[in-house]
């Protein structure tokens, strides 16, 4: 049951004395090694008050204690300022400098991020933001196909640099969508010549080079005839991405805590549902040891593809490598 923990990632507010207590407690009792790192428990994107690097100090040192390693992950699109008060935060557009330039925001951004002990940045956006929605705003890496690959390729390459680990998101491509998915369940009419030129054409250059690709929670009709988010959909995780795209890679969901599913969904329906639809890593549920319950229950029943699962999970924490 402890290896299962591999496949859960909860959040910690350290913010939070409370939020903090209950990660050691996750770590303690239930071998708990990987945290995503936040200063809210609000899932929003917009900035929050950021947490001091003395309170990650601590959590570092109490974790210490109780495991003999544990990954970090967090989201620094833009840099560890987002999160923490004394980090490097980019403010303008990537897409309004030079590709030097834009090498050396994203060097000081991934390099600050493993000085601080993070395993994973959970970027870059690889959306196009055809439709203008606000939750899109000033994340994404361009304003076009051709400018969005060309800055992943350098942010991919800061991060291989730096020794972080990408993850491209938001997997079918939350521009193809309308709406938030932060906010509901939102919805993309785009057909599938659409979808195929525009929005996933952002991500198929880099799928053989990235440990992660994280799925979003809107609805696909192209892909899904009855509502269903993407992040529980096995057209979009297993035929799609693992099948047709070859991705060998881990399928991480965006966080389970988000309106989107948790408006409609139970915590253990949206575990089994994208578990079974093909993800590996679920991401910041609200009761991380109920949901490794859960999944006990359900690697009975399918134990060889768990562990499979956990094994490639366990290669890239030991050396980097997922395949």
């Amino acid at each position: 049951m402890n290896e299962l923990s591999n496949l859960i990632i909860p959040r910690v507010n350290i913010n939070s004395e409370n939020s903090i207590q209950d990660a050691i407690n996750l770590a303690e009792t239930f071998k708990f090694d990987s945290f995503i790192l936040f200063s809210s428990d609000e899932v929003k994107f917009e900035k929050k008050k950021p947490f001091p690097l003395s309170r990650m100090a601590d959590l570092k040192k109490e974790l210490n204690k109780v495991i003999p390693n544990f990954y970090f992950y967090i989201d620094a699109e833009r840099g560890f300022g987002h999160r923490c008060s004394e980090g490097f935060l980019w403010e303008d557009d990537f897409d309004s400098v030079d590709s030097n330039s834009l090498l050396n925001i994203f060097n000081k951004i991934n390099s600050e991020l493993k000085e601080n002990g993070i395993f994973c940045n959970l970027a870059p956006v690889v959306d196009i933001n055809n439709k203008n929605e606000k939750i899109l705003n000033n994340r994404t890496l361009g304003s076009s196909v051709n400018s969005i690959i060309k800055n992943v390729r350098i942010f991919i390459d800061s991060c291989s640099y730096n020794l972080i680990h990408p993850c491209l998101k938001h997997f079918p491509g939350h521009g193809a969508l309308e709406g938030d998915t932060h906010i509901n369940l939102s919805v993309s009419t785009e057909n599938l010549k659409n979808l195929n030129e525009l929005h996933l054409a952002t991500f198929r250059p880099f799928l053989n080079q990235t440990p992660l690709v994280m799925v979003n929670h809107g609805w696909y009709k192209s892909f899904d005839e009855e509502i269903l988010p993407a992040s529980l959909s096995k057209n979009i995780i297993s035929s799609l991405l693992k099948d047709q795209y070859n991705f060998k890679g881990l399928v991480i969901a965006d966080s389970i805590r988000m309106k989107a599913l948790s408006d409609n969904y139970e915590e253990s329906y949206i575990l089994e549902s994208f578990f079974n639809a093909g993800g590996d890593l679920l991401l910041d549920p609200y009761d991380p040891a109920e949901c490794l319950r859960q999944l006990k229950l359900i690697y009975e029943n399918n134990h060889k593809s768990f562990d499979k699962k956990i094994h490639k999970v366990l290669k890239l924490k030991k050396s980097g490598s997922y395949e």
